[in-house]
């Protein structure tokens, strides 16, 4: 999804693949075939371009610190930035150190690391994996401190935190250049489905001016304080009372800023491209007082296309993305956005298309503009 904005920016963007029919690299002009952990292969990308960036946060730093000191290519974000998104404890350790506001939280590196910070909690905590975990992955709730024996073993020390009372899940993206202009994103409001990102509304619902302005400083401040360079996606929890924590960071474009593709003057893919490429960042104003996204989320249609077309033609105002992956139970394999009005109509909207891309046309909403699917 870079590279549609890559061309119309006059960029070049070759992609390291691991096979030809990887998503990117069935649609890139130049394709390299290789892991993202192999270090030749990194460096044989490195030194074709002028600026390494990623998709995901897992490339190892010390492949990417070599290519950044001997002026191969120019990482964006660096890998001392990426160390934060890459590694949950060191991320924890240096927000907290830099006074951002984050749940309690303990290093663990035993059953009785784990049996002391249970007793902090009151009996329950979330138990997670420094590195590699995504959408729920690494992530446990456990009420006993063998519960997490496998993971103690496999991984020596663990992120330990308190189980936060959100009452709903924020997100807080930005965008940032080399020299350090930055220009954020309205806040949205984020629904999880099984650990999976599933529907996004922007701006979040009955989130004022003010506290927009201070999420949307958090997030400013945390880009500066890291040294991020391109986009940054700060997940948050949001309690009753108004504060927030950061749960999460991600240092490339996000699923929770997708609807941005068509609901703001610049995409987050676009923008990413500015940043890194360090070319002037465009606005980040919404097209609409409310945008939403719902994730197409694997189900029982393995051919797309006729859903699809089903929904476009239901919905002429509807925008889907396909990502051509192959489809399994619960595997993002694409999202749709409108904007509008209302966020309830949107949603509803946005559900009824999803029915029919995930499940096929034989799903269509019966007159009453209801779904089949009780939710």
């Amino acid at each position: 999804m870079m590279l549609g904005p890559a061309i119309e920016l006059g960029l070049t963007a070759p992609v390291l693949a691991t096979s030809r029919e990887e998503s990117a690299a069935a649609v890139a002009g130049q394709v390299h075939l290789g892991r993202h952990d192999d270090e030749q292969a990194v460096r044989t990308l490195a030194g074709e371009v002028d600026v390494l960036t990623f998709d995901h946060e897992h490339v190892p730093a010390a492949i990417l610190e070599p290519i950044g000191a001997e002026s191969l290519a120019a990482v964006r974000p660096g890998p001392a930035a990426l160390a934060h998104a890459q590694d949950k404890l060191v991320m924890r350790e240096r927000l907290t150190a830099l006074g951002h506001p984050c749940p309690r939280w303990w290093r663990v590196g035993s059953r009785a690391d784990l049996a002391e910070a249970l007793e902090r909690t009151g009996g329950r905590l979330v138990v997670k994996t420094p590195r590699g975990g995504y959408d729920a992955h690494g992530v446990r709730v456990l009420d006993a401190a063998d519960q997490a024996d496998d993971w103690l073993s496999e991984h020596g020390q663990l992120l330990a935190e308190e189980l936060v009372p959100f009452t709903r899940e924020l997100s807080a993206q930005v965008a940032r250049r080399p020299g350090g202009e930055a220009v954020a994103y309205p806040v949205v409001q984020s629904l999880q489905k099984d650990g999976v990102c599933y529907e996004v509304v922007a701006p979040a619902p009955g989130l004022d001016e003010s506290a927009q302005q201070r999420i949307q400083a958090l997030a400013l401040a945390i880009a500066e304080d890291l040294e991020v360079v391109g986009m940054l996606a700060v997940e948050l929890f949001e309690t009753a009372d108004g504060e927030v924590s950061v749960n999460e960071l991600a240092m490339r474009p996000h699923n929770t800023g997708h609807w941005s593709m068509d609901g703001a003057v610049t995409g987050q893919f676009e923008q990413h491209l500015r940043a890194v490429a360090d070319l002037p960042l465009g606005a980040t104003t919404p097209r609409g007082p409310v945008a939403v996204m719902v994730n197409l989320l694997g189900g029982a249609a393995e051919d797309l296309a006729p859903g699809a077309h089903a929904a476009l033609a239901a919905d002429p105002e509807l925008k889907v993305h396909l990502y051509g992956k192959s489809v399994r139970p619960g595997r993002k394999i694409g999202h749709v956005t409108l904007v509008g009005e209302d966020a309830g109509d949107l949603l509803a909207r946005a559900h009824r298309a999803e029915r029919l891309i995930v499940d096929g046309p034989a799903t269509a909403a019966p007159a009453d503009g209801t779904t089949k699917e009780t939710r």
